[in-house]
């Protein structure tokens, strides 16, 4: 009954007070964002949601768009900005993803979304992450988010679906505030962001 229909009700309910009471951060992340972007301080990407369905994922922009002399995109932590670097240390960039949980994306609480491409990489085990709906925080972004491997964070996605519950979507909830405030695990080593995952990894 909570995966099927309390879930989603709770989602919506949750998402528009959150999304109210923190409209003065979302405020000041998106100007700082649109000062330090030229005036692009969000940007829109495709992302498999649950069953593979492919919606597009509002984000923050923390990374702008300097290239090389070859015109390639520099790193991602070259291209990190100071404002972007801030809005992800305290997970503001999740922020404007409540509007994807308003829409019925995404849940507050599930796998994190990630590329399309990855879609044709995954094993049957490892795409058994889209049995649900796909989420702004979940299992394995409090046990290590980025700093983690490919291959945990899958098995943190599958085991997070087998035991999807009331209890557990609240342990996942209180222990991200935490995470936030201790501010671990946001980056791989040596990377700005996670390694891109190439079916082995």
């Amino acid at each position: 009954m909570y995966k099927n229909f309390f879930k989603r009700l709770i989602d919506f309910f949750v998402a528009l007070i959150g999304f109210l009471l923190l409209s003065p951060f979302f405020i000041l992340a998106t100007a700082g964002l649109f000062l330090a972007n030229h005036g692009k301080p969000f940007f829109f990407q495709k992302r498999p949601g649950k069953n593979g369905k492919i919606f597009s994922i509002l984000k923050f922009k923390t990374m702008n768009d300097k290239r090389d002399a070859d015109g390639n995109l520099l790193s991602d932590a070259q291209r990190l900005t100071p404002v972007g670097a801030f809005v992800r240390k305290t997970s503001l960039d999740e922020l404007p993803q409540l509007i994807n949980v308003l829409k019925g994306d995404m849940s507050l609480i599930g796998p994190r979304p990630l590329l399309p491409e990855y879609l044709s990489l995954y094993n049957e085990f490892q795409s058994r992450r889209h049995e649900v709906r796909p989420g702004i925080t979940g299992w394995a972004q409090v046990n290590g988010r980025n700093s983690i491997s490919w291959q945990k964070k899958f098995e943190y996605d599958v085991w997070y679906v087998d035991h999807l519950s009331l209890s557990l979507d609240l342990k996942i909830f209180f222990l991200t505030i935490k995470k936030v405030f201790i501010r671990e695990g946001i980056y791989q080593e040596g990377q700005a962001t996670m390694k891109p995952f190439n079916g082995n990894n």
